[in-house]
Parts: structure tokens; C-alpha cells; sequence
């Protein structure tokens, strides 16, 4: 794990550097698709939790996360991740988390973590950068030996994949602000976007910021909050039909001298496969040579491709696959096969940073001027290479169709005349206002500038479902989680009468965590938190005041 950009090999590279000693757990990676299986959660956890139970005393812990994962049996994923991670190794030791820029940032995920550092770059060209600014954060908190304040807001709208490049305003704009809000007060401040494809609570943009104060902390993030929905409009861009895309580049290439890049959203590798442009492509002419690149299963289709290769004469191959998207045909034709291939490269662009790719059995098909790379593996279109590695040299093709959504311009953009956004059918749609929500947020815009949502579910048919049963009480049943983890704590560390200091130290954080004005000290360890009510009443007030008490006793064992 080194040498490659990704965030734990940074992190390996600048700990090294530093003389520490890594005791590693696990490392796995899937591309984006639908909920990670409960089986597969299970696993991969229990393997990092008795990892790092097994590994002996420890100075701190180090997790590579990407911040949107749901499960099937959990809509916070990382946050349950983070939460048993916490539990193993109590609350002193230091937990830092490096994350994607499109992580869903949860309460749960801010609570239990020391310091989440995000991504700054799409494509995440970065990700190697941000282990190691989370290795230099963890030094500092090691070195120091204070815990910082945390600030995190949850913003109003959804962002759309696509206005979220970070070359492009206003993300451009936004991380350079970002960037010039750090400083000693604040060591670390983080923009994620997030991932506008998972429906819960929590889905949607954050700012989390960590300072030396919280006054420090707050007033970071509200900065940063505020410059962002102050963009709102600015991420409603235009994304062209493939017909109007397709016409578009055509025009464009006839007195283009680079490349004219077309890219096709969505970039994430779902199971849907998608010929829809390819059609486009040839339907429009022979007026250019175009180039697309689709993944999909050969088995089928390579089993043609090695007898064409046997027969020499006659090579050809047949793609009719159902693409599995509501009213769009199959795509039956017949194609030339121009090349096979193991499908065994290196990816040496910006975002891969030379990471050996295996795509599995591969082919370079053609029909008219049109080139489709066919590959078994999916992967999302990010290199040059993954043209090349079939006997397609980009860089001289008049029009280039990526399935890519935004990490494939660290390499093409440099050789493109002009990319070209454009929608195309899938699970993963552009605009996000097209998805069936059902469980966002109450008030949450669903597109910028776009509607709120109110979730409105089929309860009777929701309820049915066992393991929905409290689903529609989401928010309140993450809060009894979180108490029912903070009592479970408590008890496992358990403090005599007058002498509960850590126990008074968590409610005091909690309740001051929750906005409630908390008042310590009272009788040696006892906490008071004063809830106040919003609104202006005459003679009467408008909020009368609520009293809770509770007693915690200690029994040293």
C-alpha cells in the first residue's frame, strides 16, 4: 500500500516517514453500486475490530473510510464502523478518519471520530494528500495531547455529482476559501458535497470543522456554511440529452483540433450497462470517427470474439444486451472485432497514480466509424490508458464518449478541446430531483433551488416490512441508539458516589454537544443543563420551563 493514490498509502508513507510503528487490520474497496450486504459488513468489521483488539497496546487508530456507505441492515454504515471501533478502544485514544469528498457526513460519524478530513479535489487526485494530512493531524493531537472542539453543519440542499468538480466554480472558488480559513485556531475544516444517491436522514452536504475553541470551531464552519448556500444556484448547471450531446460534439469536432470529450453521467459502476450513446453515436453518421468505451459482461460476447479470432475471416461479434432501463430497447448490431486483450494494464494518470488494472477478457468492437471498448470488469473511465490497452490511442480520435461522471477529466481534460456533459439512463441519474425519495430529512431540497422534501412512504406497506417497522421514527431511534451506546459505556467504567468524573465529564460534552446551556461542577461531579424554549409570549411565558433529573451511581467492583 504505498505509492499509489489512495488515502491509506499516504498515510503509510508520511507515518513511516515519521518512525511509527503500523500495525495494519484490513483494506477492501468496492466501486459505488446499491447497499453493501449485511454478510459482507459483518465480515469486513469483525476482521478491523478483533484486528485491532489483537493488536496490543495502541497510540492511536487510523481508519481510510469513504463516508457514504448504507448496508442493508444500517443506513449510517461508517458511523456503526466508527461507533465499534470506539467501543474497543475506549474514549482517550485518538481516532482520526480520512474520507471521500462525497461522504454523507452523520452525527454518529462526528461524535465518535477525533478528526474526519475530507478529500478536496474531484477527481480526487488528492486522496493520497489527505492520508497524509491525517497522519500530520494525528501527530499533532499525539504531540499536544488536547482534544479539539468540533463544529459540523448539515446543509439545505442536494448537490448534483456533476456541479461538485472541483475545478469548476464554484466548487473552485469554495475549496480555496476553504483552504485559506485553516490556520492555527483551526487546524483542520472540511467540505464534503456528499453522495446524493442514498436515501436517509443524513444524506446531503456537510461542513465539519475542528478548532482550539469552540467559539474557533463554530465560526469556521458557519463561514464555510454560509459560502456555500450562497452558491446555490451556481450548482443548477445545463447536462445535454445524449441526442443533443451527441449533435453537439459532431459540430464541435468539425473545426475542433483536439479531442472533444463527451462524457456520460452516470460515472458510478452500477450493474446497469449502458449502450444508449453508442446508438446515438452510430444512428448520427460517419461524419467523425467516435470512440466510446462500455463495460460489460463478455462472456457471452467474447465467446464470439475467440471464435472470430479462430475463423480470421469473419470477425465479428453481436452485443444484445438488455439494458435494463425503463423504456430503453436493446441494442442489437452486428460489429467488427479490431482487437482482444487480457485486459492487464497500468493506469498512470493523475487519479489511478499507476495502479495496476486488471479489466478482465476485453475488446475494441467497431461499427461505421464507431469504437466501443468492451470490457468484463467495471471501472469507472478515469485514464487515458483504458483506451489504449485495446489499440485506441485517444488523442487522435475526433470525439471521445467517457462513462465517467467527473474523475475522468484529471486525465483528459489536459488533451481535450471542449467536454461536454451529458445525462444517460440508469440507476444514477443526473439530476438527483429524479430519484424516488422517500426517507431524506423533512425541508431537505432534493436539487438546488429545487423542492423540499417530505418524505411521504406507503407507511402501511412500509410498516409490513420487519425490519422497517420503526423506520418512519428514524431520527428518534438513532438518538436511543446513541444513549443506549453512552449507558453501555458507563457501565463499563464504572465510578464511586462523588467521584464520577469521567461519567459527569460525557453528559456535561453530550448535553453541550445536543446546544444545551451546561452548567458544571454543582456538589463536586453533579451537571445541570438548562433547555430554553424559542418565543416571546405577554404575561405568560411562552415556554414553560422543563426539569429532568437523573442519579448515576457507582458500584466499584
Amino acid at each position: 500500500m504505498r505509492n499509489i493514490n489512495v488515502g491509506l498509502a499516504g498515510f503509510v508513507e508520511q507515518a513511516e516517514a515519521d518512525g511509527w510503528e503500523l500495525v495494519p487490520t484490513v483494506s477492501c474497496a468496492a466501486s459505488p453500486s446499491a447497499h453493501v450486504t449485511k454478510d459482507a459488513f459483518e465480515r469486513i468489521v469483525k476482521v478491523m475490530v478483533d484486528g485491532i483488539k489483537a493488536a496490543g497496546p495502541l497510540d492511536a487508530v487510523y481508519l481510510d473510510l469513504h463516508g457514504a456507505m448504507v448496508t442493508e441492515h444500517l443506513d449510517d454504515g461508517e458511523g456503526e464502523v466508527l461507533a465499534r471501533v470506539r467501543r474497543v478502544i475506549g474514549t482517550d485514544l485518538p481516532l482520526v478518519v480520512s474520507l471521500d469528498l462525497h461522504a454523507n457526513v452523520t452525527p454518529q460519524m462526528v461524535e465518535h471520530a477525533d478528526a474526519l478530513i475530507a478529500y478536496r479535489t474531484y477527481p480526487h487526485i488528492d486522496m493520497a494528500d489527505t492520508g497524509r494530512a491525517a497522519a500530520r493531524h494525528l501527530a499533532m493531537l499525539l504531540r499536544t495531547k488536547q482534544r479539539l472542539a468540533k463544529a459540523f453543519r448539515q446543509l439545505p440542499f442536494l448537490i448534483p455529482i456533476s456541479w461538485q468538480c472541483t475545478g469548476d466554480q464554484p466548487c473552485k472558488s469554495i475549496y480555496r476559501k476553504l483552504a485559506a480559513l485553516e490556520r492555527d485556531a483551526v487546524p483542520t475544516l472540511s467540505f464534503a458535497p456528499g453522495f446524493p444517491a442514498a436515501d436517509f436522514f443524513d444524506c446531503g452536504p456537510s461542513v465539519f470543522a475542528y478548532g482550539k475553541t469552540q467559539a474557533d470551531a463554530d465560526a469556521a464552519a458557519d463561514e464555510m456554511a454560509s459560502l456555500v448556500i450562497g452558491h446555490e444556484s451556481d450548482f443548477d448547471g445545463r447536462i445535454y440529452t445524449p441526442d443533443e450531446g451527441v449533435r453537439h460534439a459532431i459540430e464541435l469536432a468539425t473545426r475542433a483540433s483536439k479531442p472533444i470529450v463527451h462524457r456520460r453521467h452516470p460515472g458510478q459502476s452500477g450493474r446497469r450497462r449502458r449502450f444508449r450513446h453508442h446508438r446515438h453515436a452510430a444512428r448520427a453518421g460517419p461524419q467523425q470517427r467516435r470512440q466510446g468505451r462500455d463495460r460489460r459482461d463478455l462472456r457471452s460476447g467474447l465467446r464470439q470474439g475467440r471464435a472470430c479470432r479462430r475463423r480470421r475471416r469473419h470477425r465479428h461479434a453481436c452485443a444484445r444486451r438488455q439494458v435494463g432501463h425503463p423504456g430503453d430497447a436493446p441494442y442489437k448490431e452486428s460489429f467488427v472485432v479490431e482487437n482482444l486483450s487480457d485486459g492487464k494494464f497500468v493506469a498512470a494518470g493523475a487519479y489511478y497514480g499507476g495502479r495496476d488494472m486488471d479489466m478482465g477478457p476485453s475488446a475494441c468492437l467497431r461499427i461505421a466509424d464507431v469504437r466501443v471498448v468492451v470490457s468484463s470488469h467495471r471501472a469507472q473511465l478515469a485514464d487515458q490508458s483504458m483506451y489504449r490497452y485495446v489499440g485506441i490511442e485517444p488523442t487522435e480520435q475526433s470525439i471521445l464518449v467517457n462513462k465517467s461522471s467527473v474523475h475522468f477529466r484529471a486525465d483528459f481534460e489536459p488533451i481535450a478541446e471542449k467536454l461536454i456533459i451529458c445525462a444517460a439512463p440508469g440507476a444514477m441519474p443526473a439530476d438527483p430531483a429524479a430519484l424516488p425519495w422517500t426517507r431524506l430529512r423533512p425541508g431537505l431540497r432534493i436539487k438546488p433551488n429545487g423542492p423540499p422534501s417530505f418524505p411521504k412512504p406507503n407507511r402501511v406497506q412500509h410498516l409490513l416490512q420487519p425490519d422497517n417497522r420503526h423506520a418512519h421514527h428514524r431520527p428518534h431511534r438513532r438518538l436511543c441508539d446513541e444513549l443506549t451506546a453512552i449507558r453501555r459505556d458507563l457501565h463499563a467504567h464504572p465510578e464511586i458516589g462523588f467521584e464520577e468524573v469521567r461519567t459527569s465529564g460525557i453528559v456535561a460534552d453530550k448535553l453541550a454537544q445536543w446546544g444545551i446551556d451546561v452548567h458544571r461542577g454543582l456538589g463536586g461531579t453533579g451537571v445541570v443543563g438548562v433547555l430554553k424554549g424559542k418565543g416571546s409570549g405577554t404575561g405568560v411565558s411562552a415556554c414553560a420551563p422543563t426539569w429532568m433529573r437523573c442519579r448515576w451511581k457507582r458500584i466499584p467492583t
